[in-house]
């Protein structure tokens, strides 16, 4: 009983006692409480000012971004088309652009010649291109692309390239005596780059492989007066590869000045470099005249060798020296002119000297003797309709020493030419040509029997087309 009533007397202290603990402990919780809040209120007021960061980031790239999108919504539809069209013209543009500066051109020259003589195998002694007889012949196939200057549109740089095929090919690259590899070059009668130099009214420089202006005729039939070509246009040079400067003094007079490595050669057969000196001159609008002087040494100083050693080199390249090497000059003095005497006659006269020594100078066994070539042709062409021209040629040359044909002589031919043009850019054309000399010099049917004359009848077909304006 008496543990009864101590239990029962007990009990409100304890639960006093218990009472006192629990404020106790809600007051630590509490505290506790009031730390973690602080806590993570600082936590969050970081993450605030880290998230007001970011979105200013946001804001600036939202404000580029809208920006782009509003320049986009106001294409309307089928602007992105017309875009993408757009920029495939202004590729179509530069392609244009440059297909109208650069002209390719295409030629066709064909020809049917019969010799009166009936040569032993058919051939026309001393013809240029007209070589064959009783043939249906090809004198040449040409493709031609030519990028000239621009001075208006600010360019002063140009190129051409003339590719060649046929009979004429091998008349203007084909003698191994000038060219040790003809085969590399045979194809390219010309292959050079221009650039105009910004001095007074532009100095016109030319680097490569250029047709020879020496002589009044050239490559291309449709711009000849006849169809055959004369004696001087198979006897001068045919091409030349170096430097060449043109210089316009006024707008009628311009110097010339060349430095190349010789007649008919792309690669030099002497260390000797060639030059001309001359001028072309317009003094009336009617009238043009071209005076030339070539100052040149054409004898090899190397000669073909069959065995190099044991390096290789490339095929053609093994040479053997030729000690002493002759140093004769050749000199050669050229001038033509043309007179448009009225709208429908034309003019023309062409005289040329031709000087070679084997020698320099005269010491024992080495001979400085001259072998000279001298003459001239005149031509006449009148044109009867716009479809029909008559022309004719009148051609002496005399031939000492046998430079040209191996025999001294004098030869003369005359030519007379009948054009038809059909259309702009299909001529035919008809010749008659008489070459006489007075030393036998031409084929007959007999064989080893020359004759001092030979007779043709031609029939020549051209077709040409392409942008480009005027003679090739």
């Amino acid at each position: 009983m008496c543990l009864g009533v101590l239990a029962f007397g007990c009990l409100p202290l304890l639960c006093a006692q218990q009472a006192a603990d629990s404020e106790r402990g809600a007051g630590t919780v509490s505290l506790h409480s009031d730390q973690t809040l602080q806590t993570r209120v600082q936590a969050l007021e970081q993450e605030v000012t880290e998230l007001k960061r970011l979105v200013k980031q946001l804001q600036a790239t939202q404000s580029v971004v809208a920006t782009q999108s509003n320049e986009a919504t106001t294409l309307k539809p089928g602007d992105s088309a017309k875009s993408q069209a757009a920029d495939s013209t202004r590729q179509d543009r530069n392609t244009l652009d440059f297909l109208r500066d650069t002209t390719i051109n295409l030629g066709l020259d064909t020809y049917y010649a019969y010799n009166f003589n009936q040569p032993v195998g058919r051939v026309n002694l001393l013809r240029a291109y007209d070589v064959l007889s009783n043939e249906f012949s090809l004198n040449q196939a040409s493709v031609i692309f030519d990028h000239p200057p621009d001075r208006d549109a600010g360019r002063r740089w140009g190129g051409r390239l003339d590719l060649q095929f046929g009979q004429a090919t091998d008349t203007l690259q084909g003698n191994p005596a000038n060219e040790p590899r003809p085969e590399i070059y045979r194809n390219i009668f010309q292959a050079y780059g221009t650039y105009v130099l910004p001095v007074g009214k532009g100095v016109n420089l030319d680097f490569g492989k250029w047709g020879s202006p020496l002589g009044i005729e050239g490559n291309y039939t449709k711009d000849q007066i006849d169809y055959s070509r004369s004696f001087w246009f198979d006897f001068l040079p045919f091409y030349h590869m170096g430097l060449r400067a043109s210089i316009p003094l006024s707008d009628r007079f311009a110097v010339n000045y060349w430095v190349v490595n010789g007649t008919n050669q792309v690669e030099a057969t002497n260390g000797f470099k060639d030059e001309l000196f001359g001028f072309t001159a317009k003094p009336r609008k009617t009238v043009s005249w071209t005076m030339n002087y070539y100052l040149g040494q054409e004898h090899p100083d190397r000669a073909p060798a069959a065995n190099c050693g044991p390096i290789p080199v490339q095929p053609g390249l093994c040479f053997t020296a030729i000690r002493p090497a002759p140093d004769g000059r050749t000199h050669i003095f050229d001038s033509y002119a043309t007179w448009q005497a009225t709208p429908k006659l034309t003019l023309a006269l062409e005289g040329d000297y031709f000087i070679q020594r084997l020698w320099q100078n005269a010491t024992s066994g080495h001979s400085s003797a001259p072998a000279h070539v001298d003459g001239g042709a005149g031509y006449i062409q009148y044109q009867l309709t716009p479809k029909v021209t008559v022309a004719t040629r009148a051609e002496y040359m005399s031939d000492r020493r046998g430079l040209f044909s191996g025999v001294s002589q004098a030869l003369k031919e005359n030519t007379v030419t009948f054009d038809y043009k059909l259309f702009e850019g299909f001529l035919m054309r008809y010749e008659w040509r008489r070459d006489f000399s007075n030393q036998p010099s031409f084929l007959t049917d007999t064989q080893a029997l020359l004759s001092r004359e030979q007779n043709t009848a031609t029939v020549g077909l051209l077709w040409w087309w392409g942008r480009k304006q005027g003679a090739w």
